[in-house]
């Protein structure tokens, strides 16, 4: 990286030299990011205003939980396909607990909805569980173990709710988690904004978060070193679990009511949001801030495709483009850094 900067610093009038090195150094995701703005923009009038912008990062927040989540596995090298599995278990659950104690002991709101959201996310972390069981111990691969337990997960969703919302949860969950506001901030943007921090601060102030990018990097040479690879794989699933977890109980309140069908387009969105933003498939790169600008960005772009009338199945395709256009950045970043070593 020093070498790039001497360059641009000797050649500071070259807007090309100093184009490369914001490349380098950040990624494709400014570049998006600056693209998005203008072209939406151009396209709706209402694109850039103060509550179509608080609209949107409203929306973020759950997409952004979960692609935190699946920075962690990425960072070992893997990636979860359950989150969206993860999510939907935790909303079943969430809710069908909540709606029970909340019929059998109507003046208990609270200790339904404490109990309901304990049961979601243990729900859901319980999956994670199983990821990193998978994973860790048995040696499975993640693409193999996640993409089974997603299918497994969502079966078993389906199953038990018939494919019938789940209702009867107390009209404060949702009035509060979902709708509510803290001086003019909505709810859900305080859990995103703790958990990233928290995020933030295991990976780049902790052993554990040392421990990923080790993982990530030569799993091999982390084992030489002395890092309990095994576990390290285990606790990032678990991780990956609970963040997605807590993202299906406030999207659970968001909706008001449990869906067996909720999360299914998570795990391509979450990945992809973390691709955008520098997180490297091949494990070991990747900041916790960039993920939080990636999931915006994604949300950023499916509410301007809204906003200037593009179908859905249209913006499923512009989604997929995207993560492959981050894909084949990302390859060209590596390269420039490599020509930069040498």
């Amino acid at each position: 990286m020093n070498a790039a900067e001497d360059r641009v610093s000797a050649g500071s009038r070259s807007p090309t030299l100093w184009l490369k090195l914001v490349f380098i150094r950040l990624g494709v995701l400014p570049f998006l990011l600056i693209i998005a703005i203008i072209v939406f923009t151009l396209s709706s009038e209402n694109f850039l205003t103060v509550s179509n912008l608080t609209n949107v990062v409203r929306q973020s927040v759950y997409l952004m939980m979960v692609a935190l989540g699946q920075m962690l596995a990425l960072l070992t090298g893997g990636f979860d396909l359950s989150v969206g599995t993860i999510v939907a278990i935790t909303s079943v659950v969430g809710a069908m607990t909540m709606a029970a104690v909340a019929s059998a002991m109507p003046d208990s709101v609270w200790l339904a909805i404490a109990i309901g959201c304990l049961a979601g996310v243990a729900a859901g972390t319980v999956v994670g569980v199983l990821n990193g069981i998978g994973v860790a111990v048995f040696g499975v691969s993640p693409f193999i173990m996640t993409l089974g337990i997603s299918s497994v997960g969502f079966g078993t969703a389906l199953y038990i709710t018939g494919g019938i919302p789940v209702y009867g949860m107390p009209v404060e969950f949702g009035d509060i988690f979902g709708f509510g506001t803290a001086l003019g901030i909505p709810v859900p943007i305080y859990f995103a904004a703790g958990l990233a921090i928290l995020v933030y601060l295991i990976v780049n102030r902790t052993r554990l978060g040392r421990h990923f990018y080790a993982v990530g990097g030569n799993i091999k040479a982390a084992q030489l070193s002395g890092i309990n690879t095994k576990l390290t794989l285990f606790v990032t699933y678990v991780l990956c679990a609970f963040l997605a977890a807590v993202s299906g109980m406030l999207l659970t309140a968001r909706l008001d009511t449990g869906e067996a069908n909720v999360g299914a387009s998570l795990p391509l969105e979450s990945i992809a949001a973390c691709v955008i933003a520098g997180v490297s498939l091949r494990g070991g790169v990747g900041r916790a801030e960039n993920v939080v600008l990636g999931a915006l960005f994604i949300v950023l772009a499916q509410n301007g495709m809204n906003l200037a009338r593009i179908g859905s199945y249209l913006q499923m395709a512009v989604l997929g483009g995207l993560l492959i256009l981050a894909v084949v950045a990302d390859q060209i970043r590596l390269r420039y850094i490599a020509t930069i070593n040498d």
